[in-house]
This record gives structure tokens, sequence and C-alpha cells, in this order.
């Protein structure tokens, strides 16, 4: 009878209150601090700063799996029960790691992080070659149009249409956009899905897998962003050049990817799926 009916628990809302605020402070640092880069940076060294900050944004999920492996050999009761009295492992398909361990580091580091923050001038002074006449997009002037002019919100919602509008009808902007939520809808379902299948194919540990995955997936990503800034200021690329150098990397990599399909392994024998129980 006490099988009937599974007890509720409602922390999952939590994680979900914290995913939430964590999106909300995380979210300007990537439009506005781009525009910032670009207002106060010289034309020349954009791509190089730009490059270090998407850089420095691959290498955080890296150290996350680092930090999930070193978790995940932890129980995930730690601190409250016997360790002594534990007779599982983590290869034990039992095994529950602390999960809650990272969000802990992770809210404290980013809470550490944040505080320079508040120290940046608003303003900094200009370089010689003023950055006014260059050919480039004023991120700010339509991402937050109206955030500090004091204005109500009815006055904020319609700039932020209009702003939007004139975004979405620029074809370089919207192709971009396009191209990349492809790109990341792929990479974000190889990095959910690999650790699991080194799992199951390869008999590994949680531990093992998010160690694995953070050691060689990420760090090429973050040095290919690098290069490819260090490449575009040696050779000051133009729009049409860089747009010629991002296609024939992509398609390089399509290529590459293609391989996929030949390397494999064959599912697991498992009783009532793969197999029948005779």
């Amino acid at each position: 009878a006490g099988c009937e009916k599974e007890p509720s628990s409602y922390m999952w809302i939590y994680i979900l209150l914290g995913n939430m605020l964590r999106g909300i402070g995380e979210t300007p640092i990537t439009p506005l601090g781009i525009s910032y880069l670009d207002d106060f940076a010289k034309e020349e060294d954009v791509p190089v700063y730009v490059a270090c900050l998407h850089t420095i944004a691959m290498l955080g999920p890296m150290f996350g799996f680092l930090l999930g492996s070193l978790c995940a050999k932890l129980y995930v009761d730690i601190g409250f029960v016997d360790l002594g009295s534990i007779t599982i492992t983590p290869q034990d398909s039992r095994w529950v790691g602390a999960w809650w361990l990272g969000f802990l580091i992770a809210g404290v580091t980013n809470f550490i992080a944040a505080v320079p923050f508040c120290f940046l001038p608003k303003s900094l002074k200009k370089p010689e070659k003023s950055n006014n006449d260059k050919a480039s997009f004023n991120y700010s002037s339509v991402i937050m149009p109206c955030f500090f002019q004091n204005q109500l919100i009815y006055p904020f919602l319609s700039d932020f249409y209009t702003s939007l509008k004139k975004v979405l009808s620029n074809r370089m902007y919207f192709t971009l956009l396009c191209c990349s939520l492809l790109q990341f809808s792929s990479f974000i379902g190889f990095l959910t899905y690999k650790p699991k299948y080194m799992e199951q194919q390869y008999g590994q540990s949680t531990s093992k897998s998010n160690f694995l995955i953070g050691l060689t997936s990420l760090p090429p990503v973050g040095i290919g962003i690098f290069l490819g800034g260090l490449i575009m200021k040696k050779y000051k690329m133009s729009i049409i050049g860089a747009t010629k150098f991002a296609f024939t990397m992509s398609f390089l990599a399509y290529v590459i990817a293609l391989l996929h399909f030949f390397v494999g392994c064959e599912n697991h024998v498992v009783a009532g799926m793969t197999v029948s129980y005779e």
C-alpha cells in the first residue's frame, strides 16, 4: 500500500528559480559586454577581445564538468550520513553523487566574480581613432533602449518592439541568428547525451564521463574561438571576409562531423529490449 502513492517533492522549484535568477544575472554580460568592448576598444583589437570573452565562456563549462566529476565521486548525503556505512561505490548503478554541491560552489564563485563589476566606470576614454565611424552595429541602442532613461513600461515596450523589428529585418543579423540557433542546438545535444552514451556503451562511471567530456570536448572549442579572433585581427577581415571565413570553417566542421556516422558500437544485450527473455 505504501508503494501506491509515491511521496512528492517540490525541491525542483528551488532549482528552477535558482536557474531563472542566474539567467537574469548572466544574460546582460554577453550583449552589453560586447557593446562595451566595441565602443571603447580599438577597432583592430575588438575581434581578439570578443574571442577572449567567448573563450573564457567556454572554459566555464569545462571546469563545470570537472567539478561535476569531483562531486559525483562524493555520496549524495555527504555530511548527513556516516560514509563508512555506505556499501556501494560510484561504479554501482544505484550510486547517486553529490549533485547539489556544485550549485553551492558555483554560486559562491559567481558572487565573488560579480563584485569587480561594481567598480567598472560608466564610461571609458575613447581611443584615438574613434569607433563612431565604424560600420558596426550598435548593440546597446537596440537591446537596452530605455533602461537608463527613467521611462515607463509602455514607452519601453514600444521602443523595444521597434528595435526588435529593426534587428530582425537585418538580413545579416537574422542569418547569423538562425546559424547560431542550429549550431548551439547540436552542440548542447552533443554535451547532454555524450556522457550518458559513454556510461552505457563503455561502462564508465558518471564521474569519469564528466571528467573526460570536460577535458577533451570543450578546450578545443575555446582554442578555436581564440584562434579565430587572432586570424581576424591579423588579416583585418571585413564583414564579407569574416563571412567567407566562417562559412569555410563551418563547412569543414560539417564534413568532419559526418564521420560520426561511421563510428559507433553495437547495442548492449538487454533482456526484453534488444533480445527476448528466452
